[in-house]
């Protein structure tokens, strides 16, 4: 259905018409950012992405029939008869306008953002089986699908939050299919590129902040300044008549960062902790982990319960813990529901997903791809065995280059054996990728054929792993997780990590390309 140019623009915070002899009393059929699906009565916006920038694609648009352009910068066109507005940041105007698009959505929604470097599509499963256990009209959008109402959408191979029209058209069948509550798994990619912009935060948790994505925002410090900018938002949403609600995890060390960010905007937070620190309303006593089970007791401001999940490790108790603040504190859900909700998430998609094949030995798949995460993980299968922890890992390519180093050091401390082997590398020569990692493991001590291997196919390294493993071993795959693909060059190609784990322990490796550049040894 047309929409007014002139109520669209009403939804920018600021713009300029670039030519004013052009006249903005027109109708827009359709709103893009792709020159590709112009169509006659398009409004196009362009902006300077990452790898391309959008201005370059403004006479094509116009050549196809765009009968509004917005962009960050004039162009050459300012003689065209229809109006071409500039804006500071495309990014930003593109989401205000897919929000104006679709109708404002995220006002008619509790809208909760859940972020942090590890942990945010645990933290998201574990909220939506509370709410869903008490009966809330809830729908969710993660890095592993979208689920509206009673369907679930697939949201791609390699995917962050989605572009700003994806998230507001999500939104607004949400608001169709009657939810209540919005949870929506925040990136750092998500916060600096303006795709969650709009969405009218009511609720802002974070799992932690850690170092990831530095090769994206430049320093620890612009990193940590996106994931903030979700908190600050609080205090410039739309009034919906909740409390605006930051959920802080009182062990990290953005604790003190948030808070005092949060501070001077008077938006409210509630801590949590599984160290007990004085300042959490949400901690955890008597934690006990086993290796189908964690059990543990939660402590909050009114209230004590018990509860168990079949996910392990202090990490994910954390997560679990993160949820629960928000599930009680922040709105309203009841201790019995929250309880239930805990023991109702099974699992999620490749985050500690135990593959089964009659093996002697346990087999683990596992997203792990940061310093952090992986640190953990492989702390928490050493808790769970009595053998030797056998760890498969590698690191992207065109991706923060400084983890290379501290996963390799981090794998040479915590596994017994490791085989560094392919995870995206994309156009970077593979080979160079790996030697950084093991010239690290071999600076901590680590050698080379005995406590770790080079194995450039995946499916190959995944398969020497299960060879190598004895009864009460731990073989875990990191890195790729609920991922269905494996970047080579600019090419997705089909991968599961889980499909190729269980052909590995079957016998049958599962190659990762057919490739005369990877190691032909099984």
């Amino acid at each position: 259905m047309p929409i007014k140019l002139s109520e669209l623009l009403l939804a920018l915070p600021n713009y300029q018409l670039a030519n004013p002899g052009a006249s903005a009393l027109i109708e827009i059929d359709k709103l893009t950012a792709d020159s590709r699906q112009v169509t006659d009565g398009t409004l196009f916006v362009a902006y300077s992405g990452v790898s391309v920038d959008g201005h370059r694609f403004i006479a094509d648009a116009v050549d196809r029939g765009a009968a509004a352009i917005v962009c960050e910068r004039p162009s050459d066109l300012t003689s065209c008869q229809i109006p071409i507005f500039v804006v500071p940041n495309g990014r930003e105007a593109l989401a205000y306008l897919a929000a104006a698009w679709y109708d404002f959505p995220a006002r008619h929604i509790t809208t909760v953002g859940i972020t942090g470097t590890d942990g945010k599509t645990t933290t998201t499963n574990f909220l939506y089986a509370m709410l869903r256990a008490a009966d809330k009209k809830v729908s969710m959008i993660n890095t592993v699908n979208a689920v509206i109402g009673d369907t679930t959408l697939e949201t791609g191979l390699h995917t962050t939050t989605p572009d700003a029209p994806d998230v507001q058209r999500y939104l607004r069948q949400m608001v169709e299919a009657g939810t209540e509550l919005c949870l929506l798994e925040t990136t750092s990619h998500g916060l600096a590129q303006h795709r969650v912009t709009a969405c009218e935060f009511d609720v802002a948790l974070v799992t932690n902040i850690t170092h990831e994505h530095l090769d994206i925002h430049g320093s620890l410090e612009a990193y940590r300044a996106a994931k903030a900018s979700l908190f600050e938002s609080l205090a410039f949403a739309v009034d919906k008549g909740i409390p605006k609600t930051a959920v802080l995890n009182c062990d990290d060390w953005s604790f003190d960062y948030l808070k005092a960010k949060l501070a001077p905007l008077q938006v409210n937070w509630v801590g949590y902790s599984l160290s007990h620190h004085p300042e959490a309303q949400v901690t955890a006593d008597n934690v006990s982990i086993q290796p189908d089970k964690t059990t543990f007791v939660v402590q909050g401001s009114t209230y004590r319960f018990e509860a168990q999940t079949p996910l392990i490790g202090d990490y994910n108790m954390s997560n679990c813990l993160a949820a629960v603040a928000a599930a009680i504190e922040v709105l309203g859900i009841s201790v019995e529901n929250t309880r239930q909700g805990i023991e109702a998430l099974s699992g999620v998609p490749g985050r500690m997903e135990r593959i089964h094949e009659g093996q002697p030995f346990t087999a683990i798949v596992d997203f792990a791809h940061t310093p952090n995460s992986l640190k953990r993980s492989l702390a928490t299968v050493r808790q769970i065995t009595p053998g030797r922890v056998i760890a498969v890992f590698g690191c992207a390519g065109l991706r923060d280059v400084e983890k290379r180093v501290l996963m390799g050091e981090i794998a040479a401390e915590l596994a017994d054996i490791t085989i560094i082997t392919a995870e995206d590398p994309r156009t970077e020569s593979l080979e160079a990728i790996i030697e950084e990692t093991a010239q690290a493991m071999i600076r901590k001590g680590a050698v080379e054929g005995e406590t770790f291997y080079r194995v450039l196919d995946r499916g190959r390294a995944l398969y020497r792993a299960t060879q190598l493993a004895g009864s009460n071993d731990v073989v875990i795959a990191l890195g790729k997780g609920h991922e269905q693909s494996m970047c080579f060059g600019q090419t997705e190609y089909p991968w599961d990590d889980r499909d190729a784990l269980r052909a590995a322990l079957r016998g049958t490796p599962l190659l990762t390309l057919p490739s005369a550049d990877m190691d032909s040894t099984p």
